[in-house]
């Protein structure tokens, strides 16, 4: 529905209203790695009653065409927005995703897995280093301070390791939603 039929009174106080949440998101997207500027292009396209092209966001937001391209690719990186197809466009157009529930899982599992396969890689290295320095060093020398300290940091890493097999099928629930059975979408 749009803000036309209103009273100029009315439009005034849904665009007060709607403005504290657009500023709102636009202040907490750098979360996910957004700008400020592109935070606030999202808010805008979240009370907005239909998809929109670029240049109707350009028109909007007072800023470039390019500027909103910018924000719309990194937004549909994110799958944050989605671009759907209008009979009779010849314009792109986007939308928000309007679940935030699938927004957050898509997000956080790719970043996750991501930073868990980089520290897993590094955490084989350092215990096939350590592993390869035990076996030079002597059973018999449990007093030497080079083979505790050794055995000490296997101990820390392979605990970490399991740290990341637990992360790993957090994700993979992420992924596959099963972790909305666990923890049910609440949806008004």
């Amino acid at each position: 529905m749009g803000l036309e039929q209103l009273t100029p009174e009315e439009q005034a106080e849904v665009a007060r209203i709607r403005k504290r949440v657009i500023e709102t998101i636009g202040s907490n997207m750098d979360l996910y790695g957004i700008t400020q500027s592109t935070g606030h292009l999202y808010g805008l396209m979240f009370f907005s009653d239909k998809p929109m092209t670029l240049d109707e966001m350009g028109q909007e937001m007072k800023m470039s065409k390019t500027s909103m391209s910018t924000g719309v690719r990194k937004l549909l990186d994110l799958k944050m927005v989605n671009k759907v197809w209008e009979k009779g466009s010849r314009k792109d157009l986007y939308e928000v995703e309007y679940d935030w529930h699938q927004t957050f899982a898509d997000f956080f599992a790719t970043e996750w897995r991501r930073a868990v396969e980089s520290n897993r890689n590094a955490l084989r290295r350092s215990l096939a280093e350590i592993n390869r320095l035990l076996l030079q060093s002597q059973p018999e020398d449990e007093a030497d301070a080079f083979r505790q300290i050794l055995l000490q940091d296997k101990n820390k890493m392979e605990n970490a390791m399991a740290y990341y097999a637990w992360l790993d099928r957090l994700i993979d629930a992420m992924e596959s939603g099963e972790i909305f059975d666990w923890i049910p979408k609440e949806l008004s």
